[in-house]
């Protein structure tokens, strides 16, 4: 094996093993409890915010069994409406926390627009209002990461509408 070679599969194994940190830590993140999935209902109208980017909104619309929905308001190219639904899971866990995600588009920054995975961590507040942190998480490689992803943090809030 020359050294190309040896460099490529290097290469392959790291990429690799960024995939698999990343599966489990999501796989983690979205454990469910299935005596909880009744309490999690409505539509929630969520504002968050990464750091140094303005805020957005999206609906958050759980379902049976860990399913859910977002509908993203101003997320769209232009802060426009994205008009189909996006994919997504949620579990209630203990202490009244809650957690929730999907896979999105969004603009960071003044320059690019990345897809990515956002990540809702937060706790009931009341029967109508959750809050908590975010982050979102890119496929595009970062070697500061100390997981090799590129991410963003930020807060939100989560208001039941109905």
């Amino acid at each position: 094996m020359n050294a190309d070679q040896r460099l490529s599969a290097s290469s392959a194994a790291n990429s690799m093993r960024r995939q698999m940190i990343l599966i489990i830590v999501l796989s983690l993140i979205l454990q469910t409890t299935p005596a909880n999935h009744a309490k999690l209902t409505g539509r929630w109208h969520v504002t968050f915010s990464l750091q140094g980017d303005a805020k957005k909104n999206l609906i958050f619309e759980p379902q049976a069994k860990g399913d859910a929905t977002f509908k993203l308001l101003d997320t769209g190219a232009d802060n426009k409406p994205v008009p189909d639904l996006a994919p997504a899971a949620w579990s209630e866990l203990s202490n009244n926390r809650v957690s929730f995600t999907g896979e999105i588009e969004l603009q960071i920054g003044d320059c690019c627009r990345e897809i990515g995975t956002l990540i809702f961590k937060g706790r009931r507040q009341s029967s109508t209002s959750i809050t908590g942190k975010i982050i979102f998480v890119t496929s595009i490689d970062e070697e500061e990461s100390a997981y090799q992803f590129r991410s963003h943090v930020g807060t939100f809030t989560a208001t039941l509408v109905n």
